[in-house]
Order: C-alpha cells, then structure tokens, then sequence
C-alpha cells in the first residue's frame, strides 16, 4: 500500500492515475475541511482524513503502507500558507511516524534550490523538510524539480490568467531574464514511478528539470504567442512586484500569483538537463509541444447548443 500526500494538488492526481494503472493500491492523505476533496474522479483510491500536525493520526494512517510519497506542501495557498506548520513541522511529524511504522521507502517532492540557509520562505522550508526526512532513517529519494507544467498547474495557468486580466501590458520580475527549465507534469510522474521501482535511487536526491532552459520572458511571449495576444513587456523591480503582489493578493479575490510565487522567480531554476536521460531513461517532453491544455475549446453555436423536440404527431 502506498500513502500519499498531495494527492488532491494537481500533481498528485496525475501521479494517483498513474499509480492506480500500474497496479498499485493508494491510500491518499486529505487534510480535515468542510470542501469536497479534488481527488481524481473514477480512480479507486483510499482516503484518510487526517492532518499533518496530528502525529498519532498519522501512524494510523500508514497501517499496512510500505511506501509513502510525500508531496504535499503549502506554498499554493499564497498568503494562507503557513509554511512552518505544513512544510516543516509537517514533513517532521510524517517522517517521525513513518520511523515508528517501519515504512520501507519515503519520496519527497522538494524544489530546486533548496536550502536550508535560503533567503526565500519556500526553499528554507523545503530545505528543513529535507533534513528531517534525511535524519527519520527512513530510506527516502528526494526529487528536487524545477517549475511543473501541465493541466490545473499553478504555473502556465496563472501566468495565462494574468495575462488574460490585462488587456494592455505584462509585467516581468526584474528585467524577465531568468532562467528557468519547465518540466512537464506526466515525466516528473514517469520518474517518481521509476524512482520507487528502482532500489539504486534510496538514500540519494535528484535535480530534474524539462529538456530546454527559458528565459521568463521567452516564457511569457510563448504564451502570448498560443493566446494570439500582444502585451507590453515591462520590466519591474523585485521588491516593487512583491510588494504590488502582496497588497493585490489580500485585496483581489484568487489573484493568480502569490508572493511565494514571485520569490521563486527571483533566480534561476535550473539544473543540468542530462539527469531523467540518464538516471531515469526518460527523454523530458519539449514546453511548446505540451501547451494544448491551455488553449480554449471552440464555442459552438447557439444552435448546436439547443435541441429543439418536435411534438409527436
């Protein structure tokens, strides 16, 4: 049995679909909330409600689990985050137990970048995840990556949407020259699968990234380019845009961007582009190949959309 956290973020289903096909049972770790979880519909997995602070819930959800993928985190809820509580003291609680539980394998998503000595709120508290994961004696493979993409990400979705709020300009941190590495949602889920089939991968921490490195203004005028839009590029300030990011995020219902989102902008995020050839065998997909989730599907006619019933004669 597997135990999996994360599984109602948009990575963690596409990783329950896959795990499910291969044969595998599920078991997936849902927090306690009064919503419907976003768990992948028709997939037959077991759920747990249970909270990451709640250490003995915790042991009782990993009854008859060998294998737990650890993904959830907080930065996708923005200013609501509570890092310390989700991503440190809760991977603490996790490894703590699953030490107690005897669990025979632990995989952890972390971020390239991550340090425990960061100055950027997630990579600190995906650093401090790690070395509590590292100190559990829990054999474990963590998987750093760069920046997902895919259907529902919080990526290429919201710079969408943001592009799509305004009608005239974009604006890009510091001067948009950045470098980042896409990696697209089903390889990262190909490698997480391989890395828990092959015992070589324990006790180790992988850097992945997608096959091409992007400025984020290239990013950007890619999507421009799919959305048949043009918007005026105009370079910002970092501390400026985080300030402006901070104030529109308590102020603008679901803004698309967060201020964690904006620090993890701030520097490159890459890593050498041989690591899922070579340790995984997989050859990463191209970013501008997989960007058909975010084009729109045509409208069709009013008049296909009514169905007229004749009267029976």
């Amino acid at each position: 049995m597997i135990l999996l956290t994360g599984g109602t973020g948009f990575i963690g289903r596409a990783l329950v679909r896959q795990l499910v096909d291969s044969g595998y049972p599920v078991r997936t770790l849902v927090r306690p909330s009064p919503q419907t979880p976003n768990l992948p519909r028709g997939v037959p997995v077991e759920v747990a409600v249970v909270s990451l602070s709640d250490v003995r819930g915790l042991r009782a959800a990993m009854r008859d689990v060998d294998t737990i993928i650890h993904l959830a985190g907080g930065e996708s809820r923005g200013g609501r985050a509570n890092l310390l509580e989700t991503d440190i003291r809760g991977t603490q609680n996790l490894s703590q137990a699953a030490a107690d539980a005897g669990i025979q394998r632990l995989l952890y998503l972390s971020h390239l970048g991550a340090d425990r000595a960061s100055a950027f709120p997630v990579l600190k508290a995906k650093g401090i995840a790690e070395e509590h994961i590292r100190r559990s004696g829990v054999p474990h493979t963590i998987l750093r990556t760069s920046i997902v993409f895919g259907p529902e990400d919080n990526f290429t979705t919201r710079l969408m949407r943001l592009i799509r709020l305004n009608p005239f300009f974009f604006l890009l941190p510091g001067d948009g020259n950045m470098l980042l590495q896409p990696l697209w949602v089903e390889d990262l889920v190909a490698a997480l699968l391989l890395a828990l089939q092959n015992p070589s991968t324990e006790n180790k921490t992988y850097e992945i990234g997608g096959a091409e490195y992007f400025t984020f203004r290239q990013i950007v005028e890619t999507l421009l380019t799919l959305s048949r839009k043009n918007r005026l590029l105009i370079p910002i300030g970092l501390p400026t845009l985080r300030a402006l990011t901070v104030a529109l995020e308590a102020s603008v219902l679901s803004f698309p961007t967060s201020v964690f989102w904006v620090d993890y902008l701030s520097v490159n995020r890459t890593c050498p582009v041989d690591t899922l050839p070579r340790v995984f065998g997989l050859m990463p997909a191209r970013f501008a190949a997989r960007l058909n989730y975010l084009i729109p599907a045509p409208r069709r006619p009013l008049t296909e959309k009514i169905r007229r019933v004749r009267p029976e004669k």
